[in-house]
């Protein structure tokens, strides 16, 4: 079957981002002029998917607003000739987006979970907004089309520093062919040192529907929640999951130098900022060299 449908967690407490994150959903903070959650809307579509359901927590209303239509807004624009401004307002409408609410925050297998009566008996894409990825061909569609190759379960991974690895889900490969690994085992954000390999999951998932039977039976893991690289884990002991060394760059916005990072690579790739920005950062960096000399 081909995957039509997606799910994105965004019922997390973005604690991370406190004390901005109080009333406002990390998933709307913006990369220069643009929610990071649209980034990852965008990048669905672009990819095929057809009907996306956010599942979202308490707080989190102002993302059902930002992919409605805001008929004051637009008429106003309109009225003042800003059609550019008008056609960006509205690129955020024009998606088939459901939504449900995760009640209590159990983690990403959790969220998972909570999406299962929306999916049904279908392959489907997940897509995490900590991570944007910018490529020549959609990450996702990369993923679809492994999952096309294989008709199995395909994880998007990425290498990461040694020392890093006990930040992420980690792939134990057995072999290779291509950009595309078979997997003995998946391990969730190992203990310094003990990592398997410096393959890390990065927020992309392509899967099948019987991992929902699995997470219904999962129990809590590493920090106290239903982890969704442990069901991951179980389903690839009944049928084959695969890990694909996805190409493009990958932007990690759930963590504050990731953001800011993040953010001035996005505005030095606006033509309109770009200039005016450098100079910004050339004399912040002629001034930290002055500091130092003297």
């Amino acid at each position: 079957m081909r995957v039509k449908k997606a799910i994105i967690p965004a019922a997390g407490l973005g604690t991370r981002f406190l004390p901005a994150t109080k009333a406002i959903p990390k998933e709307m903070l913006p990369i220069v002029d643009k929610p990071t959650i649209q980034y990852v809307v965008e990048e669905a579509i672009a990819s095929g998917i057809e009907d996306i359901i956010i599942v979202t927590g308490k707080g989190k209303r102002s993302i059902e607003d930002h992919f409605d239509y805001a008929v004051e807004l637009e008429q106003n624009l309109l009225e003042k000739g800003k059609n550019d401004l008008l056609e960006k307002v509205q690129a955020s409408s024009k998606v088939n987006i459901h939504y449900i609410r995760q009640k209590e925050p159990r983690g990403l297998g959790h969220a998972v979970w909570c999406a299962r009566k929306f999916i049904g008996n279908e392959p489907f894409a997940v897509l995490l907004g900590d991570d944007i990825v910018q490529a020549e061909t959609p990450c996702l569609e990369q993923l679809i089309n492994e999952y096309e190759r294989t008709s199995s379960s395909v994880i998007g991974v990425q290498t990461v520093p040694e020392n890093q690895t006990h930040r992420y889900g980690i792939v134990d490969p057995l072999m290779k062919e291509g950009n595309c690994y078979q997997v003995l085992n998946f391990v969730e954000k190992p203990s310094p040192g003990t990592a398997p390999s410096n393959l890390a999951i990065m927020g992309r998932y392509i899967l099948t529907p019987e991992i929902f039977l699995l997470l219904e039976q999962q129990e809590v893991g590493a920090g106290g929640e239903i982890q969704l690289t442990d069901a991951i884990q179980q389903l690839n002991q009944i049928q084959s999951v695969f890990a694909y060394d996805f190409e493009g760059t990958r932007y990690d916005v759930g963590e504050k130098l990731g953001f800011i990072q993040t953010t001035i690579e996005f505005a030095l790739q606006n033509e309109e900022l770009k200039k005016d920005l450098l100079g910004y950062l050339k004399g912040i960096l002629e001034k930290e060299e002055l500091l130092q000399v003297n």
